[in-house]
């Protein structure tokens, strides 16, 4: 493997995209919370032409029902459509089941631009709980519904709402020696997909800035691994290592002014190292004849979990970064790797092997309790969504690669599918 230089360049490569995917991921919902709230979600009063009839109610219902932790009345069912809280008649609602019920309009004013109002109605009491506006455009609609679901979630569950956020992961199409490999961003829920890279040859390890306006990955493009961060607004790209050996599992550090990587460097043994992005500065953090890879940080970025066989067999240790003093963290079971901490700091989740099976877990870090919570047998590549309370995964059915999510508590999980080909590596975005 060749070196390519340290400096920081941005490349126009002719394999860089931004457009639609072809085909989004579709979602089936495999397990939901026993007594799901019944909520119903009225459609908003639409504004003529400006919205392009998009229907913004709609968004929102796939969105909460989506969660596995409600159940929405069909539109088939309502014997009124009212458009705002004044208007609706808590009993009607509340003696055909329903505990909420959101109400709403869009409205176009004199630039152009379109107003999203929402309120949320608890008929059991009759209180108005609270209303959302939010400035959008004909195109941003979408967006602006998952907005008013997560005003909805949060309001009810007290848990911030995720659907205004995305994912992004690798699709991989055809079979050997002539794949294709596509890195693609999408909402939470799959939709809007864009490819932001087309390649014949590998992608890797997308891995977000704490701003979600980069992501870093690992492509093999040039027959060689090399690092490369894309800014997904513009389309800039910038290759920043190209050393010889392994250049994988890159993670911003929290303040976005780093990478944690692994690099493996002509004697062909992977540590942990830092790059200063300003600079190129290299600090190695590791020096152990073992493999050590998979970097992952706390908040604070003080610390690294990562995954080490120094023990003879992959397991998870921290390291503090300014003494370099490590502890192991997993024992008890022979496999334990891909190392991901919640956004609150107390729950690190990762792959480990459950008997002839390999599984995502999630370790309590106060408690030392470990709980397995997925139910496939090539469960991998954690990610927990910015509110700590879902993971999405990469597993496989009928020996095809797919996507999937579970809840903390185990007790709401969804498989997402794509009918063009295999899909796997996800990493969930920050909030924006």
């Amino acid at each position: 493997m060749r070196r390519t230089g340290l400096a920081l360049g941005v490349l126009l490569a002719g394999c860089v995209a931004w457009f639609p995917a072809r085909a989004e991921l579709s979602i089936d919902i495999t397990q939901g919370v026993a007594d799901p709230v019944p909520i119903a979600i009225v459609p908003f009063q639409k504004a003529t032409l400006a919205d392009g009839g998009f229907d913004v109610a709609a968004v929102v219902q796939r969105d909460l029902e989506g969660s596995g932790r409600f159940r929405a009345m069909a539109r088939s069912k309502m014997t009124s459509l009212p458009t705002q809280a004044a208007t609706v008649q808590a009993a009607e609602w509340k003696a055909a089941g329903n505990d909420y019920v959101a109400v709403g309009r869009v409205q176009a004013d004199a630039n152009g631009q379109l107003g999203v109002e929402c309120d949320l109605v608890n008929v059991i009491t009759g209180q108005l709980l609270g209303g959302r506006h939010i400035s959008a455009t004909a195109t941003s609609l979408r967006n602006a519904a998952h907005q008013i679901a997560d005003f909805i979630y949060e309001k009810i569950t007290g848990t911030r709402g995720a659907f205004a956020t995305r994912i992004a992961y690798v699709s991989v199409e055809g079979k050997a020696p002539a794949e294709r490999y596509q890195l693609i961003v999408a909402d939470a829920d799959g939709e809007n997909p864009r490819i932001i890279l087309d390649s014949r040859l590998p992608i890797m390890s997308p891995a977000w800035s704490p701003d979600g306006q980069w992501l870093a990955y690992v492509s093999f493009e040039n027959r060689v691994a090399a690092i490369y961060l894309q800014r997904l607004r513009t389309g800039e790209r910038r290759q920043i290592s190209a050393r010889a050996g392994v250049n994988g599992a890159p993670a911003f550090s929290p303040d976005g002014t780093q990478l944690a990587l692994t690099l493996s460097g002509s004697a062909g043994n992977l540590d942990i190292y830092l790059l200063q992005l300003a600079t190129q500065q290299l600090t190695r953090l590791t020096d152990d004849p073992a493999v050590d890879t998979e970097p992952a940080w706390t908040a604070d970025g003080k610390s690294l979990y990562f995954t080490s066989d120094r023990a003879g067999s992959p397991q998870i240790y921290r390291l503090d970064i300014a003494s370099r003093k490590i502890q192991r963290i997993t024992f008890g079971n022979p496999y334990n790797a891909r190392p991901r901490l919640s956004p609150d700091g107390r729950q690190l989740a990762y792959m480990t092997q459950d008997g002839s099976n390999y599984r995502i877990a999630v370790l309590d870090l106060a408690s030392g309790t470990q709980r397995v919570l997925s139910k496939g047998s090539q469960d991998e590549a954690p990610s927990f969504a910015p509110n700590g309370a879902t993971l999405i995964y990469a597993g496989r059915e009928a020996g095809k690669g797919t996507l999937a999510t579970i809840s903390v508590d185990g007790l709401v999980s969804q498989r997402l599918h794509s009918d063009l080909g295999a899909v796997r590596e996800p990493v969930w975005g920050p909030f924006q």
